[in-house]
């Protein structure tokens, strides 16, 4: 996530609601469609990190 979409997200930021929503719609389409790849890559070449980024996510 980008600075600026975590600070449209967040509110730390005030813009109109058509920014906020395509900052989300864009950290979606990451979260669908490139995180996916990238647990795979991780997966396959380097456990470690995976390792890491599962304890990140599935902690909160």
């Amino acid at each position: 996530m980008t600075e600026t979409e975590f600070n449209r997200i967040s509110g730390e930021e005030e813009v109109k609601p058509q920014r906020r929503y395509e900052s989300i719609s864009r950290v979606r389409r990451r979260i669908k469609e490139e995180l996916p790849q990238e647990v795979e890559m991780l997966s396959e070449h380097h456990e470690e990190l995976l390792e890491e980024l599962r304890e990140v996510v599935c902690e909160k």
